[in-house]
């Protein structure tokens, strides 16, 4: 009974210390001069007690209507200052993207990462790493022929897949996924995976959950407050999830050491352990194992899950609006007839790349990008940001933005179609982000989008199951903005 009184002494001191804490960093920030305006907000709490905590960014959408393209807001002790619209967003990420060009760390990704790999990282390592990521990328074939082939062999195994459910439902989620994800597993690894290898479907099984996990409630929490860290929950789950696929990338580290030939490197691991050999006597070096470690999970997660989930969005979308679906089958059989699509395509098919391009902007699947840091005081929009601010782009008021496009909440596939159906690109077509930390993956996904949406198109036509009478296009709640569950019916094409 004592100890229990003892604890519960020491936690209400520990909360009143806080309190205090808040108190005094709220007086001290809401007298920064010009700091950007927000809702007021309360001692601990800050402003969660109004966040929609499953699509926070319906919250900051309300929020940008009464304060304007640059506002403030306090979610636990944390100020983050959110930056909404085309034209604000494109001022900070591109025309300030120096000032603005900082990741901003959640506890979650540093703990997950510890500041390493390319996503969450900082500083010279981030440069480091990008470049070589990039470079890495363009070598093994990123946005030329040589990846365009890997993408092609993999269609087959894809469209064999389908087929052989026979035009009865299935979950496309773990199909697509498998196909994804192997191609950035070609580029990380130098082979592709079976869809039923026990040790892939583990690895897409932990990547998806941690998905998932990372935008609950929970999570969200926990980032705000350390000293959840003591009791159960998701944060706890995606750490025990994220070791175990540590394990696997380091086993795949020494078999590549083992038969590492310096002269033929055939993945982005043999490349990067021949410079780890090259550092070898450099204390300073950025390549070593902890480093590969994080890159590979990163780039598995990253090269899967934003290119898979679009796809079945299009899908979705194709089966909601069949006449959408013929339009894009008629300009496939037109265009390509019964050869296998490839990239170059896309110049004659506007309308099919419109199409895809509506996907990716409807779809919005990460909706609040990944966080920004402020590398220096900045004044911006008339408001003065302090440096280390947390900054969110709030990409869906890009993608939405009713300046930028007629019927932004509405699937639309003419806002990239000029009146004579040529096909328009769009400077507020952000999915990808912008700037100095736009995705390193952009080329690789595109190419992606284009072949294994046409080909499916081309082999079949897509449907709801006959149980189903309407289907529920609000997102499931998660990092990234996924459909919910559901099954389609893949009708071979004759």
């Amino acid at each position: 009974m004592d100890l229990d009184l003892s604890l519960a002494s020491y936690f209400v001191l520990f909360l009143t210390f806080l309190l205090i804490l808040n108190v005094l960093k709220s007086w001290n920030e809401n007298h920064i001069r010009n700091y950007p305006p927000g809702p007021r907000s309360w001692p601990l709490i800050g402003n969660l007690h109004i966040m929609n905590f499953k699509r926070p960014q319906l919250t900051y959408l309300q929020l940008s209507k009464k304060y304007g393209p640059v506002f403030s807001v306090q979610m636990g002790t944390k100020k983050m200052v959110v930056i909404a619209g085309y034209e604000a967003v494109k001022e900070a990420l591109v025309n300030n993207a120096e000032e603005f060009g900082e990741r901003g760390l959640l506890r979650i990704f540093k703990k997950m990462d510890n500041e390493m790999g390319v996503i969450s990282s900082q500083g010279e390592n981030w440069k480091i790493m990008r470049r070589f990521t990039i470079t890495t990328l363009r070598d093994f074939g990123m946005g030329k022929s040589t990846i365009e082939e890997k993408i092609i062999e993999e269609c087959v195994h894809l469209t064999n897949n389908f087929a052989s459910f026979k035009g009865n439902p299935v979950d496309t989620t773990m199909i697509m996924n498998s196909a994804v994800a192997n191609i950035i597993v070609v580029i990380l690894l130098g082979n592709r995976m079976d869809y039923e290898d026990p040790q892939f479907k583990r690895l897409l099984s932990l990547t998806n959950e941690n998905v998932r996990l990372l935008g609950s409630p929970m999570v969200s929490l926990y980032n705000l407050f350390p000293f959840l860290e003591l009791f159960p929950g998701s944060h706890k789950t995606i750490m025990k999830n994220v070791k175990e696929l540590y394990k696997f990338i380091g086993k795949t580290f020494v078999e590549h050491l083992k038969n590492l030939d310096e002269t033929d490197q055939r993945s982005l691991i043999d490349a990067f352990l021949v410079r780890q050999k090259e550092d070898a006597g450099n204390s300073h070096s950025y390549f070593h194992n902890e480093n590969l470690a994080k890159l590979v999970r990163n780039l598995f997660t990253a090269g899967m899950e934003t290119t898979s989930t679009t796809l079945r969005w299009g899908f979705l979308l194709m089966i909601q609006y069949p006449n959408i679906q013929e339009k894009v089958q008629e300009e496939i059989t037109r265009v390509i007839g019964s050869a296998q699509p490839m990239y170059s395509h896309r110049v004659q098919m506007p309308y099919t790349n419109a199409v895809i391009h509506e996907i990716q902007r409807f779809a919005d699947i990460i909706p609040l990008s990944v966080g920004h840091e402020t590398t220096k005081d900045v004044t911006f929009k008339g408001y003065f940001i302090p440096k280390g601010t947390y900054i969110i782009p709030l990409l869906t008021s890009v993608l939405r933005d009713k300046t930028q496009f007629e019927k932004p909440e509405e699937f639309y596939p003419p806002h990239f179609l000029d009146s004579k159906g040529n096909f328009v690109k769009k400077d507020a077509f952000m999915p990808f982000s912008a700037g100095r930390r736009a995705c390193a993956g952009e080329t690789l996904a595109k190419m992606e989008l284009f072949i294994f949406f046409t080909t499916l198109l081309q082999k079949f036509t897509f449907r709801f199951p006959s149980s189903v009478t309407e289907f529920d296009f609000s997102p499931a709640g998660g990092l990234t903005n996924a459909p919910r569950q559901h099954t389609v019916c893949a009708i071979h094409r004759d």
